[in-house]
């Protein structure tokens, strides 16, 4: 509102005549004087209103729009969930998949290592000298049994019914 003021003081001191109006005369007292600010002439002047004594009619056709901006909202959000839900659903797939993935590389390398192991745990090498530790030592001919199973079935294991 400041600035139409200023334009209405412009458009009166365009329209005034020239030929009786003479330039004010500036007093050079100070140099460091500030010039005045537009409009500071104007004073604007409050009233204190007091509404405590109103009382607000109710609107009955407020709280239809009020659920129809809540259903709105909620089918909105219902629909971006809708479209974003299977993007969503790709991208978790994947992180799924990765660590599957890092998981069967851990589970590779740890079989090869047990692999590894184990062959030098029955290294025949190691056997032996196992056997020598414990003071083990390979059977004689004579204590070895070789077993010739009858086809009687005497060998079979019986188990009672």
């Amino acid at each position: 509102m400041a600035t139409l003021a200023t334009q209405f003081n412009r458009a009166e001191a365009l329209a005034r005549p020239v030929e009786g109006v003479r330039a004010p005369r500036v007093a050079h007292t100070n140099p460091y004087r500030l010039r005045a600010l537009p409009n500071e002439d104007i004073c604007l002047f409050t009233k204190p209103i007091d509404n405590a004594r109103l009382v607000k009619e109710a609107d009955p056709a407020g709280g239809g729009r009020c659920w129809s901006a809540i259903g709105a909202g909620t089918l909105a959000a219902v629909l971006l969930m809708g479209v974003a839900a299977p993007r969503t659903a790709w991208v978790v797939a994947g992180y799924h998949l990765q660590s599957l993935r890092q998981e069967r590389t851990q589970l590779l390398e740890e079989r090869t290592r047990l692999q590894v192991e184990e062959a030098t745990l029955l290294a025949p090498a190691r056997l032996e000298q196992l056997a020598g530790t414990h003071n083990l030592a390979s059977p004689s001919p004579r204590q070895i049994v070789h077993l010739d199973p009858n086809a009687d079935g005497s060998m079979a294991l019986n188990l009672q019914k």
